[in-house]
C-alpha cells in the first residue's frame, strides 16, 4: 500500500518553509545593510577612535546574532504551532468528509453533514449525497428489474417447457403449428429482453440522445404512415389532424417516433375492431402536444398514477405474453419524454369509455 503524506503535514511543511523564508530574508538584509548604516551614523556623530569604532560593531553584530536566533526560535515555535492548528481545521472536515463518503457507500444517506465545513466543502458534501441517493436510485431499480423480469419470465419460459414435454411424451404433434406458437414465445422473450435494455438505461438517464431541428406535427405524419397498416389489418381506424401548424423543436427524432409507435400500438390493443384512435399535434403556449385519443377499453382511475410503471397492467388477467406486449413500453415512454425535457400523462373517464395519452414537448426557441 502507497503511503501518501497527510494534508496537515503538508500544510506544516510549507507554514514552516515560508517562515523559514521569510526570516533568512531579513537576517541577510539586515548583516548586508545593518552595519553600513549603523557605521556611517557613527562616524557622523565625530567617534574616531578605532578601538570604540570596532566594539561598537561587535556589539552590534552580537545583537543582531542574538536577536536572529531569538527570532528564529520565537518565529518558528509559532509559526509551527499556528500551522498545526489551522492545518487540523482544514483537515478535520476533509476526514470527516471521507468517512461520510464511506457511509454513503454502505448506504447510510442519513449521514450527518461534518461541523465547521467551509462552503467549498459543504458543496462537496451535497455532491456526495446526490451521488449517493443516485446510486442508490440506480440500485433500486436494477433490483425491482430482475424481479420484476424474473416474474415476467416464468410465464413464457412454462409455456415452452410445457410444449416440449407434450412433444416428448406424445400428448402434443410436432406440427407446424406447434412450433410456430413455440417460435411466438421466443420472439416475445427476444422483445423482452430487449425492452428491458432500453427500459434500464432509460430510467437512468444513460440512452444517448441524438438531437436534431424537427417538426412535431411531421413526426406524427410519420407515426401515422407507420401504424396505418396495422390498424387497417384489425379494422380499427386510425385519423391524423396536425392542424398545419408550424411546432419547430429539437429532439431525437429515433426516439420520439419511438414513444408514439408505443402509444399507437397499445391503443390499438386496446380498441376493438370498428373503434377509432385519434393522432393529433397542436400548440400550446411555448410547448407542443401530441395526443393519442381513442374509444376503447379505458382505465380505472386508481390505475392512472401507476400506468407508467414496469411490468404494470390495467387487466391483471392478461398473460404477460399473450401479445399485449412486454409491459415496457409506457415506461420506456416516459423515460424518453422525460429526458426531452417534458412530460407525458394519461387520463380516462373509466372503463370502456376510452382514454388519452398527452406528451407535451418545449418549442424550439
Amino acid at each position: 500500500m502507497i503511503r501518501r503524506p497527510s494534508l496537515t503535514g503538508r500544510l506544516l511543511r510549507g507554514q514552516v518553509l515560508v517562515t523559514a523564508t521569510g526570516i533568512a530574508t531579513l537576517v541577510i538584509a539586515s548583516a548586508l545593510v545593518t552595519p553600513r548604516i549603523f557605521t556611517q551614523h557613527f562616524f557622523s556623530s565625530g567617534e574616531t577612535d578605532p578601538e570604540v569604532q570596532a566594539h561598537a560593531l561587535q556589539a552590534l553584530g552580537s545583537s543582531l546574532l542574538l536577536a536572529g536566533v531569538l527570532a528564529v526560535f520565537i518565529s518558528f515555535g509559532v509559526a509551527s504551532i499556528t500551522s498545526l492548528i489551522q492545518a487540523r481545521r482544514v483537515a478535520r472536515p476533509l476526514v470527516e468528509l471521507a468517512e461520510v463518503a464511506g457511509r454513503i457507500e454502505q448506504g447510510a444517506l442519513d449521514s450527518q453533514a461534518p461541523a465547521h465545513m467551509t462552503n467549498e466543502m459543504a458543496e462537496l458534501y451535497d455532491a456526495l449525497r446526490e451521488m449517493g441517493n443516485r446510486l442508490e436510485h440506480a440500485s433500486r431499480i436494477r433490483t425491482q428489474m430482475m424481479a420484476d423480469l424474473s416474474h415476467e419470465l416464468r410465464t413464457p419460459l412454462s409455456t415452452l417447457e410445457a410444449q416440449v414435454d407434450a412433444i416428448e411424451d406424445g400428448f402434443l404433434q410436432p406440427e407446424a403449428e406447434t412450433f410456430e406458437a413455440m417460435r411466438e414465445q421466443l420472439i416475445r422473450l427476444r422483445r423482452l429482453a430487449l425492452d428491458v435494455r432500453v427500459a434500464a438505461a432509460a430510467q437512468e438517464h444513460a440512452l444517448e440522445l441524438v438531437l436534431e431541428d424537427a417538426d412535431v406535427g411531421e413526426l406524427a405524419a410519420t407515426a401515422f404512415a407507420i401504424a396505418q397498416p396495422r390498424f387497417a389489418a384489425k379494422g380499427t381506424v386510425l385519423n391524423l389532424d396536425d392542424n398545419k401548424q408550424e411546432l419547430a423543436t429539437r429532439c431525437d427524432t429515433v426516439r420520439i417516433g419511438q414513444v408514439l409507435a408505443n402509444l399507437l400500438d397499445n391503443a390499438l390493443r386496446h380498441t376493438p375492431a370498428g373503434g377509432a384512435v385519434l393522432l393529433s399535434a397542436q400548440r400550446s403556449g411555448d410547448h407542443a402536444l401530441l395526443l393519442v385519443e381513442d374509444n376503447g377499453d379505458g382505465i380505472p382511475a386508481d390505475h392512472l398514477q401507476r400506468i407508467f410503471e414496469r411490468f404494470h397492467r390495467v387487466d391483471a388477467s392478461r398473460a404477460s405474453f399473450d401479445g399485449s406486449g412486454s409491459g415496457l413500453g409506457l415506461t420506456i415512454a416516459q423515460a424518453i419524454i422525460e429526458d426531452h425535457g417534458g412530460k407525458i400523462t394519461a387520463y380516462s373517464d373509466g372503463p370502456g369509455k376510452g382514454s388519452r395519452f398527452t406528451i407535451t414537448l418545449p418549442l424550439r426557441s
